[in-house]
């Protein structure tokens, strides 16, 4: 997929050297950079996150380190095109009681997801991975949890009517900082990791390679 230039924006270093790459097609991931002054390009890697899930799901793996793996796995796809850059890798993974949630395929797959995780607390786990000519060099983890109050048949295919295939774009049928708010009766963690990156450390890790002024 070609690159996407982000605008120039006023806090990025003007003299910083080390160009930056997302490894992501998440537009939400895009946003939350840019807003915050990121300066960098789009390069989406081609990993098949799927199987790399049944894989590590066979092995028992904890939901943190399958979110670490593909977000390596996804930096480091990308790193191997620019050798130069730092090369932003990131995973989410819904966990609910132990089961894993993924996007949603279409409306029916969204309606079940709301109703399994109606009246429930489930956790969202994030990971962001930097890598650089081919290795990495950075790392972080957050999770948050969520607790979803208990949604009616008639609600859900009222919000699904509503909020149409955007509802295909997020782990769990839902965007925090859109409709998808009136779902939950209480968020404990980071909301920057609920909309895909845990953005505070990744700026400072920024900073300190002078991408960002500091």
């Amino acid at each position: 997929m070609a690159e996407r230039e982000a605008p120039a924006v006023l806090l990025g270093n003007g003299a910083a050297t080390v160009p930056v790459v997302l490894a992501s097609g998440s537009r939400f991931r895009a946003e939350m950079l840019r807003n915050a002054g990121v300066p960098f390009t789009v390069d989406v890697p081609g990993v098949d996150e799927g199987s790399v899930r049944e894989s590590l799901r066979a092995e028992n793996a904890a939901t943190e380190d399958v979110a670490t793996v593909l977000a390596e796995l996804k930096a480091m796809a990308i790193s191997r095109r620019h050798p130069n850059a730092l090369v932003i890798g990131s995973d989410q993974m819904l966990d609910c009681g132990g089961v894993w949630f993924e996007k949603p395929v279409d409306r029916d797959h969204a309606h079940a997801t709301l109703t399994a995780l109606s009246g429930k607390t489930h956790r969202l786990v994030t990971a962001v991975v930097v890598a650089r000519a081919g290795s990495r060099i950075w790392h972080a983890m957050d999770s948050v949890t969520m607790r979803m109050r208990p949604l009616s048949e008639a609600y859900i295919e009222r919000y699904l009517d509503v909020v149409g295939d955007e509802v295909c774009a997020s782990v769990g049928a839902y965007q925090l900082e859109g409709l998808g708010a009136q779902l939950f009766a209480g968020v404990e963690g980071d909301y920057f990791t609920v909309l895909g990156l845990p953005l505070l450390p990744l700026l400072e890790f920024l900073r300190a390679h002078g991408v960002l002024a500091r």
